[in-house]
């Protein structure tokens, strides 16, 4: 069994390790969150084009004039 001085630099040793895991993930996440960002206002601002582009969709067919007859 071993000693408790053994225990304490393996605990030690362990909590190190998760530490810099868990200042890996925070940085990770940090940087996911900037890249949504960026895609959500690149998503809208490609949403306001299209519908600059796109014609207005008549409402109702009621709405639409009657086609012309041959």
């Amino acid at each position: 069994m071993p000693d408790t001085q053994e225990q304490l630099i393996e605990l030690e040793t362990k909590l190190a390790f998760q530490e810099q895991t868990i200042d890996v993930l925070n940085e990770t996440v940090i940087e996911q969150q900037r890249r949504i960002e960026t895609l959500e206002k690149i998503v809208l601002a490609l949403r306001e084009q299209v519908q600059q582009l796109t014609p207005a969709q008549p409402g109702s067919p009621a709405e639409e004039p009657p086609p012309p007859h041959y």
